[in-house]
């Protein structure tokens, strides 16, 4: 499975973003799909997950502001932004795995590159 997210930028604060993962290689229609991200000097985090069938799981900082989405006939999986906050800044990764909706990077068996999000203050 190769993973290329992409839909990053620079925003001010308050804007939103949408991200997009577009998978390729073979069908990720029954995987588990997430973003994780990382800013400067922290390490890697969860940020939103959507299992095969729809279930979620998020942050709690990202609740009521981020929503994750997928389409199986594209094999693509989108993360909607809103109200972005400047601690939402940091590379934003898309990742696909087959142990369940779970939070820590170990979970999952494919990353993609990442695409940058930064938000002004």
């Amino acid at each position: 499975v190769q993973l290329q997210a992409s839909g990053g930028g620079l925003v001010q604060a308050g804007a939103s973003l949408r991200l997009s993962c577009a998978a390729s290689g073979r069908s990720v229609s029954s995987y588990v799909m997430a973003w994780f991200r990382q800013a400067p000097g922290k390490d890697r985090e969860f940020v939103a997950g959507i299992s095969w069938s729809g279930q979620t799981s998020y942050k709690d900082s990202v609740k009521g502001r981020f929503t994750i989405s997928r389409n199986h006939n594209q094999n693509i999986v989108n993360l909607e932004m809103d109200a972005l906050e400047p601690e939402d800044t940091a590379v934003y990764y898309c990742a696909a795995g087959m142990r369940g909706l779970r939070t820590t990077n170990s979970d999952y068996q494919f990353w993609g590159r990442g695409t940058l999000v930064t938000v002004s203050s």
